[in-house]
């Protein structure tokens, strides 16, 4: 396998990862905060799943977007 592969497999994970964590620290908690249930947190679970997916995937290509131009892995086109 080449080294940009290599740097392409990395950029996916981490800035999926860090989707998923900053997902889910919103969720437990900042959301609470913005909504009625006066500051007691909120389960993933209680959130929903795929609500859960449908905010942490594309929080994560967000990352990815950011880590593809530092890292030069040339994921998105020019």
């Amino acid at each position: 396998m080449s080294s940009l592969t290599i740097r392409r497999i990395i950029v996916w994970v981490v800035s999926l990862g860090l989707g998923f964590i900053v997902t889910g620290a919103f969720v437990t908690l900042i959301l609470p905060w913005m909504g009625p249930n006066n500051g007691n947190p909120i389960s993933i679970q209680k959130y929903g799943m795929i609500y859960f997916l449908t905010t942490a995937v594309p929080i994560g290509l967000i990352f990815l977007v950011w880590l593809d131009h530092f890292l030069d892995t040339r994921i998105l086109p020019d």
